[in-house]
C-alpha cells in the first residue's frame, strides 16, 4: 500500500497521467481495475481516472510492493557541466543563454550535458531542486534552438509556471527576436517572407517552396537589415511561425543564406570567414501577455536581452569577408 500527499507541483494533474508518471511500473490496466474497485482512492473515496488532483489531496493506492519499487537513484543531470549563464531569474523561471553546439535535451545519442541537466543541477545545487520531494515534476524548458544556433531559453521552475509559459508560447504571447549574419545584401532591406516548408526526415533537412505541397506547412519570416560589412548583413529576424530550421532555409532560399551555415549555406563563403556554425543567435525575448497569465502576470511587458551575441564583435571589426 502507498499513500501520497498531492504537493504543489502536482496538483491540475489528472489522476491516470499522475500514476502513470510517478509509477511505470503499475501498468495502465491494473491502474484502470484498481480505480473501478476503488483499490485506489481519493480522501479515501471513490474516484475517477480524469480525476484533477489537488494540493493536499489524500492519494491511497492499494496494491503489491513490488509496484512502488524505484530503481536506485542515479540522477542524469548529475554528469551535466556547471557552466550556466543565467539572464534572468526568480522563483518561478529561469532564463539561460544556451551557447552554440550544446543541445537543450539529450537525443538518440544521449549527451549527458544538456541544457535542461545543467539547469536541473544548478537548482539542485542551490537547494531549489530535490528529486526526492518531488513526485512527477522536474524543472523543464519551455522553449528550445538547435544545438548550434546561440541564445535565450525559458526554463520553468514548478509546475504551475510551465503550464502558463507553455499556453503563452502556444498562443505566440511570447515572442523571440533573432539575430544573424547573411550573405551578400537583401533587397528590400525590410520584407516579410512567405512560403511552405517541408521537412526531410532522412536528410534532416527541410525544403522551401512557394506553392503548397502535400506536406509543406505555411511559414512567414520577417526580417530587418540592421547594417552591411564587407558584402555581409546584420539582420534581425522575427519568426510568425516556428518551423524546424526556418530562418536558416528561408533567408537560403531568397539567396541570403546564413554565415557559417554548412547545411543551407555556401561552404567556399564559410571558410573563407573561418565561421563552421551559423551565426544565429536567439537575442531578445519579450512577455507579451494578452490573456490572464495568473501568476506570472508580473512579467508582461518586460523584455530580456543576451548582453554579447558571439558574432557582433567580428562583424563590426569588419573580420567578416
Amino acid at each position: 500500500m502507498k499513500q501520497i500527499v498531492i504537493n504543489k507541483n502536482d496538483a491540475g494533474q489528472r489522476l491516470n497521467k499522475f500514476i502513470e508518471k510517478t509509477f511505470p511500473a503499475i501498468p495502465p490496466s491494473l491502474m484502470y481495475k484498481s480505480i473501478r474497485t476503488k483499490n485506489i482512492k481519493i480522501n479515501r473515496k471513490r474516484c475517477t481516472p480524469d480525476q484533477k488532483l489537488c494540493e493536499g489531496d489524500l492519494l491511497d493506492i492499494w496494491l503489491k510492493d513490488e509496484f512502488f519499487v524505484q530503481p536506485p537513484h542515479k540522477y542524469e543531470f548529475t554528469n551535466a557541466s556547471e557552466r550556466l549563464d543565467v539572464v534572468f531569474e526568480d522563483e518561478n523561471i529561469l532564463i539561460a543563454n544556451k551557447p552554440q553546439g550544446l543541445i537543450v535535451h539529450p537525443d538518440e545519442n544521449y549527451e549527458p550535458d544538456t541544457l535542461i541537466f545543467r539547469i536541473q543541477k544548478y537548482l539542485y545545487n542551490k537547494g531549489e531542486y530535490d528529486p526526492e520531494k518531488e513526485n512527477s515534476f522536474t524543472p523543464a524548458l519551455v522553449n528550445r534552438i538547435d544545438r548550434n544556433t546561440s541564445g535565450l531559453v525559458i526554463a520553468a521552475k514548478n509546475a504551475a509556471s510551465l503550464r502558463i509559459l507553455n499556453a503563452k508560447m502556444k498562443s505566440r504571447e511570447i515572442h523571440k527576436k533573432y539575430l544573424c549574419i547573411v550573405c551578400g545584401r537583401p533587397v528590400p532591406a525590410e520584407a516579410t517572407l512567405e512560403g511552405y516548408l517541408e521537412k526531410n526526415e532522412q536528410q534532416n533537412r527541410v525544403y522551401i517552396e512557394k506553392k503548397r505541397s502535400e506536406n509543406g506547412k505555411t511559414i512567414r519570416t520577417h526580417y530587418r537589415v540592421l547594417d552591411t560589412v564587407n558584402d555581409f548583413s546584420l539582420v534581425e529576424i522575427d519568426l510568425l511561425t516556428g518551423r524546424t530550421h526556418q530562418i536558416r532555409a528561408h533567408m537560403a532560399s531568397i539567396g541570403h543564406p546564413l554565415l557559417g551555415d554548412g547545411k543551407y549555406g555556401t561552404n567556399r563563403v564559410n571558410r573563407s570567414a573561418g565561421y563552421f556554425r551559423q551565426a544565429l543567435c536567439s537575442y531578445r525575448l519579450t512577455f507579451d501577455f494578452t490573456s490572464d497569465a495568473e501568476e506570472l502576470a508580473y512579467l508582461n511587458g518586460r523584455s530580456f536581452e543576451v548582453e554579447n551575441v558571439p558574432f557582433l564583435a567580428d562583424f563590426y571589426a569588419g573580420k567578416i569577408g
